[in-house]
């Protein structure tokens, strides 16, 4: 069974050929390297699965369900969420609330329990708090809980999103360069932390990154983008690499 299968999908800016007739089935579990150079469509595949644009053509399935027409928030609660290049935290916001924030797409309660502050409204916040603390706790992040996100040092940062991302409880999880700026030990760590999340919370990964020590490292298939088109499709066997 495919967790996200993509048919034709294309997306024109004008005169600008971003994306063309891209086709993917990704497996359950997989990590999928997607890989090119800079300008070559990416990011705006990610940006295409997630909703932010709409595309020009083409289709996309979580789970045999169409997605493609739907709003970003709709596509978050059928189960995919991503990172970004450039880091999107609430700087202002406590490493403890920029997690609970994803959590309250399933906080389970309506704006009257918040207003009212019921009963049920604080027992479901302290569940929510202690959902959250479990998951900083395995990102290493726990004893930072009280900090502004801002203060944190770049690789906590990067931590920090991922942790927010599976906040919302995925089937697939986009990783936009979560590599970039960090120093090789930085690279190493995540490379494991990248395998720990694909096992441990049982999910797909597509993993956009230049650093191909990091993508040859974890990705078991890497796809390779040129002027918004695949060149390459290649997968891992045996420890090998040949073409899918």
């Amino acid at each position: 069974m495919s967790a996200l299968s993509i048919k034709k999908l294309s997306k024109n800016f004008g005169g600008l050929k971003a994306v063309q007739n891209f086709n993917l089935n990704l497996k359950n579990g997989e990590i999928l390297g997607l890989i090119g150079p800079n300008g070559a469509g990416k990011t705006t595949i990610f940006n295409l699965i997630t909703g932010l644009i709409t595309p020009s053509k083409g289709e996309i399935y979580l789970q045999y369900q169409k997605i493609s027409s739907l709003k970003p928030y709709q596509i978050t609660q059928k189960g995919i969420a991503r990172t970004f290049q450039n880091i999107r935290l609430f700087n202002n916001l406590s490493v403890l609330d920029n997690v609970k924030v994803a959590y309250h797409f399933n906080c389970g309660y309506g704006i009257l329990k918040a207003l009212s502050h019921s009963p049920d409204f604080y027992k479901k916040e302290k569940n929510l708090e202690e959902k959250t603390i479990k998951l900083l706790k395995i990102f290493n992040l726990e004893s930072k809980k009280d900090e502004l996100a801002k203060n944190l040092p770049y690789g906590e940062q990067r931590r920090l999103e991922i942790s927010r991302a599976l906040a919302v409880f995925p089937k697939i999880l986009l990783l936009d360069e979560p590599a970039a700026g960090m120093n090789p030990q930085e690279s190493r760590n995540l490379m494991e932390l990248i395998k720990f999340i694909r096992d441990e919370f049982t999910l797909s990964i597509i993993l956009i990154e230049h650093d191909m020590k990091v993508i040859m490292g974890v990705c078991e298939r890497i796809i390779v983008l040129d002027y918004g088109e695949i060149i390459v499709n290649r997968s891992k066997r045996s420890g090998k690499i040949h073409f899918a």
